[in-house]
């Protein structure tokens, strides 16, 4: 029977889809910590510039974890393919602050902040709810559990931390804009992530050689998830409220450790 608990195991317990699944996961974070890096330089609120470098600083560390799991197995990165590179192609269709503006030393503005939150609200949502199913599946693990853990407590931090920035901008008279924005970025991320994971599922599904009906069943999942979100599913990236974790990500880092 097939359920995301035994596609997670599956993928766990071969080398090559392992390999493949940290190496997407360590590449998305990886970037994200140079984008908030670079962000955080750019950014001239004084209050909004220490949190921004703290996301970053938690995704250069979620890349490293991926990185240690491999190691741990005795296992090197891979090189990612383009169609699985959520990052990239999400900043090709206009989600987000380009790269090319980002390299340029110029400050950023209002609006340019509300373009970073919004596609990290949208981004962040998926990201928690990954992680959250993998919690789910392996969050007792003896080898990744506390690894998995870890970063879902981060992204949870980093979800709260967009809504409340958000609202505060909202409150200040950009709601108008901010409410475009995320519906603007929703949109284009449940088709790049309907994308992505079509193109993830068909590398595991060489590696793992699945039989055709198996990977029919997951791609109609994918498909079915789309058409949900895409009807309305997407409100849950659109909407903003006050989180329960207030200034999550105020202050210093953890000094805990994975590697």
């Amino acid at each position: 029977m097939l359920s995301a608990r035994s596609l997670f195991q599956e993928i766990h317990d071969h080398d090559e889809a392992f390999r493949l699944f940290c190496s997407i996961a360590a590449k998305g974070e990886d970037q994200g910590g140079w984008e908030n890096g670079r962000i955080a330089r750019l950014v001239e609120d004084q209050w909004l510039a220490p949190r921004i470098a703290r996301h970053g600083a938690d995704e250069d560390k979620h890349g490293r974890i991926f990185n240690a799991l491999l190691h741990k197995r005795g296992l090197s990165p891979v090189e990612v393919p383009d169609d699985t590179d959520y990052t990239m192609l999400l900043e090709r269709q206009g989600i987000g602050l380009a790269h090319t503006r980002l390299r340029r030393d110029e400050p950023l503005g209002e609006a340019d902040v509300i373009t970073y939150l919004a596609h990290s609200r949208v981004t962040e949502q998926r990201a928690s709810e990954q992680m959250r199913l993998l919690r789910k599946v392996f969050g007792q693990h003896p080898e990744i559990g506390r690894a998995v853990r870890m970063i879902s407590n981060d992204e949870d931090n980093h979800l709260a931390y967009c809504h409340e920035e958000l609202l505060r901008l909202a409150a200040a008279g950009h709601g108008r804009r901010i409410l475009q924005t995320l519906q603007e970025t929703a949109r284009a991320e449940i088709r790049t992530y309907r994308d992505v994971s079509l193109a993830v599922m068909s590398h595991m599904g060489r590696i793992l050689r699945w039989p055709t009906a198996k990977s029919a069943v997951l791609a109609a999942g994918i498909h079915g998830v789309f058409a949900y979100e895409l009807i309305g599913g997407r409100h849950r990236m659109t909407t903003l409220r006050m989180p329960d974790r207030l200034d999550a990500l105020g202050g210093p880092p953890p000094r805990e450790s994975f590697v």
